[in-house]
This record gives structure tokens, sequence and C-alpha cells, in this order.
């Protein structure tokens, strides 16, 4: 058996990479016993000053035991673990491979769950097919991406803002699916701000839900956005929803990192169904409408020029290089203004222009601008600069 390593971002289709199984000398055995015990292996004694025999949950691998050693002080605490490691690679539990994954790749383990209606004329729950698959995948990666932002700072709705962030993060998710479910691994304790705001975010979007449907206010889901929520959060969890009796999220800390403060021992465990779909539609228009316009003064370079009169205005598109969280916008300038963007586009120039980011169009686009102006830099600055615009284009 072989598991996948390194960071891989969260896809679905592709097939796993492959790699060697975790090195027994780096395994902390009570790392190990805990997450034995997580996944419902049985401890079946054995002096527990010195190690525990444990055995996979009744009927998923009979016969199979692991000696597992109390501490890593004995002398053949290496060698306990090595045919630890190896009973686990050849175990037919479905439990062994997560215990591997979470030993290969320590992280916080997230889980995404769909209840799928039985077939018609049966009682038992259908494979999910392809779609169900793809939509529990797009779920679960833009959950992700609206904790990631809202683990920087708090928006009501974020449209581009971010994406830059969001994907660095995801980048450092290790993905596995199995089953109706989903499962990613997030870096523990660097990865950590993304995944408690995530958890917050959505127990504050469940208990505004609850009160929607109770009270008829909305006013619980603006209250909700300093918890976390966000438009893209309401969309991710309408995904997980739609087409299903029921879209469960569950977190198991990372053993090595142990509980983030303010979790104590309570299981973390948000559920959504089919009723709730009606609150959230409001919740997602809600959170648009309240996100203001943004003032900005932005630096950027012209990497993009339109115009269908020669004398008329035309379109610009800019490559932010700071002062806004986009990459891109989109301005309309008249004349005069076009013909700035021209110059210093040719000449390979940033410019800096004023204007507000509107949020129709996930704020990719300025308007009331006012500027251009070419900006002066440092011969090595502006090398960086250009060397940055090429790395974001693939070149």
């Amino acid at each position: 058996m072989t598991l996948p390593h390194g960071p891989m971002r969260p896809t679905l289709g592709e097939p796993p990479q492959t790699g060697p199984l975790p090195d027994p000398a780096a395994v902390d055995p009570a790392v190990l016993a805990t997450l034995l015990a997580r996944h419902g292996w049985v401890r079946r004694g054995g002096p527990s000053a010195r190690y525990g025999r444990w055995t996979p949950p009744e009927g998923t691998d009979p016969g199979v035991s692991l000696l597992v050693p109390a501490g890593d002080g004995f002398d053949d605490a290496v060698d306990l673990l090595t045919d630890a490691v190896t009973a686990l690679a050849r175990s037919a539990s479905p439990s062994a491979r997560a215990i591997l994954l979470a030993l290969a790749v320590p992280g916080d383990e997230l889980q995404w769950h769909r209840d799928l209606a039985a077939p018609h004329g049966t009682t038992a729950p259908g494979a999910a097919p392809w779609d169900d698959t793809e939509r529990l995948r797009h779920a679960a990666r833009a959950m992700l991406a609206a904790g990631a932002k809202a683990g920087r700072t708090r928006a009501a709705y974020f449209g581009a803002r971010l994406d830059t962030w969001a994907g660095d993060f995801l980048d450092r998710v290790l993905v596995v699916t199995g089953g109706s479910g989903l499962t990613a691994y997030t870096p523990a304790p660097e990865g950590r701000a993304a995944v408690t705001t995530l958890v917050r975010a959505l127990e504050a979007l469940r208990d505004a839900v609850d009160y929607r449907r109770v009270s008829g206010g909305g006013e619980a889901f603006e209250n909700a956005v300093q918890s976390g929520v966000s438009r893209e959060l309401v969309e991710s969890v309408q995904e997980l929803v739609r087409g299903a009796t029921a879209g469960r999220f569950t977190v198991a800390w990372s053993a090595a990192a142990g509980t983030p403060g303010g979790f104590g021992d309570r299981r973390i465990a948000v559920e959504f169904s089919p009723g709730d779909l009606p609150a959230l539609g409001e919740a997602a228009d809600l959170l648009e409408r309240i996100e203001p316009a943004v003032a900005v003064t932005l630096v950027g370079l012209v990497v993009r020029l339109k115009r269908a009169d020669p004398a008329g205005p035309g379109s610009v598109r800019l490559r932010v290089l700071g002062g806004a969280e986009v990459d891109e916008v989109k301005v309309r300038l008249p004349d005069p203004a076009y013909r700035t963007a021209v110059e210093a586009h040719l000449a390979g120039t940033p410019v800096r222009i004023s204007g507000r980011l509107e949020r129709r169009g996930g704020f990719r686009r300025l308007v009331r601008p006012t500027g251009p102006e070419p900006c002066g830099l440092e011969e090595a600055e502006r090398e960086r600069l250009l060397k940055t615009l090429g790395e974001g284009r693939g070149e």
C-alpha cells in the first residue's frame, strides 16, 4: 500500500501521487494510539506501562492486531512501530489507510459527506454518480477557500478579493476520496486560522438559519459575518446540500498538534438539509447586498487595452501590484486617460489609479476612476514586478 505525499491542490478525478509509508522512527506512539482510538480500534490490554495491543473495529479485519509501545523510549519501540505500520499497510480495515495518511501527513482532518436518496424502488442508498462527486469536490473547495479568506479578514462578500491567498492555502491541502465522502488534511498548526474560522463560521451559519426559520428575521446572517460567514461560504453550503437529503461537515483535530484553544473536547460536526436552502438563498442575496464598494488607490501594470473608436473611450485591464487584494481589475477610461494607459503599456511602466471597486462582478471592476498616472520605479523593483507579472500569467 502506498500513500499520497506532498501538497496537492484539492482535485478529484486525478490519480493520487504515491510515496513511501510513514517512517516508523518518526511516528509518535501516543499519536498512533490516539488515531487508532479515533477510528474505532480497540485496545485489548497488555502491560499499560510498556505497550498496548490494538485490534480493528469488529468485523473489519479479523485476526489483525498491532502492538503499540507506550512511548518511544523503549529499546524495541522502533521495531514495534515498524511492525504496526506494516500491518496497517496490509490491513483490509477501511480505517487503516486513513490512519496511515494522518501519520504521513500530520494535519487537521476535515470531512464532507452528502447523504443521497435511495434509488427508486430500493431501500438502500445508491452509488454516488460522477456529477455528485464533482459537486462534493466543488463544495469542499469553495468552503475551504471561504474559510481561508475569512481567516485573513471578515467580509460579507469577497468576490475575487484574496483569491491568491486562498489559492496558496489550497495548495497546501491534501485531499483523498472514498465512499460517499471527501477528506482533506489541512496543515496544522500553521493552517489553523483558516480551519478554526471555518468551523466557527459554519456553526454561526447553522444558528442563523435556525433563527431565520423560527423568527422570519434575517438579521442573524448579517451578525454572523463577524464569525466568518460570507456569501461564498453560504454558496458552498448550498452546493453541499443541493440534490442530497443532508450534507455534513466534521473535523478531527490533528493528534500531533492537539486541539486548538477554545474548542475543548467537543465533537465538531455541522449538518444542513434541503429544508435550509430557502434561508440560505436569502442569506446569499443579503450578504452580497450589504457589502459596500471599496475606495482604493492601486498600482498596476496595463496588460490589455481595447476600444472601438480610435478617438473614444476604451477598456483597460490592469494586473494589480498593490493597493487592492485582487489580481486584476477592469476600468473604462476616457480618451486622454486611455492614451496614458497605452503609453504606460508600451513602456512597461506601472500606473497609479484611484476609484471604487464595485461588488458587482466580484470586485473586478474599478468605477469613477481618477488617473492613471505613470509610476516611477527603481530598475530593480521594476524588474521584480515584471517577473511577478510573468509568473502570474504562467510564462
